[in-house]
């Protein structure tokens, strides 16, 4: 199966990436480093590192983060009030949820 020329992205998704493209570059520029630096430093091209910068939903999920890592965008920040789950929690969450998720074999019964 050939791969999709683009994929339909919904508003609030394509706002998402944006916002964490131009976080990405702001916090570079306020570091004062080149793109050439977060680049090399995130194991990425200069081209790669633009199309994050811009929101292109195309790009790798683990190129955007480790940019944003390097330049200091704190990623998935709880909310004020909201408890923090750690990596351990979610880890002990995801062992007692079933391995994959199926559809119903069986019709709902909505006849009341």
């Amino acid at each position: 199966m050939s791969k999709p020329a683009e994929r339909a992205h919904s508003r609030q998704a394509v706002e998402a990436i944006e916002l964490l493209g131009s976080l990405v570059k702001l916090a570079r520029l306020e570091r004062k480093m080149t793109a050439a630096d977060l680049a090399e430093r995130a194991g990425i091209s200069r081209p790669l590192l633009r199309r994050i910068e811009r929101g292109d939903p195309g790009c790798s999920i683990g190129a955007v983060f480790e940019a944003a890592v390097i330049v200091g965008v704190p990623l998935f920040e709880a909310e004020r009030g909201a408890a923090t789950l750690h990596a351990g929690e979610i880890r002990q969450r995801l062992v007692l949820m079933p391995k994959s998720a199926r559809r119903s074999r069986r019709p709902a019964r909505d006849d009341f």
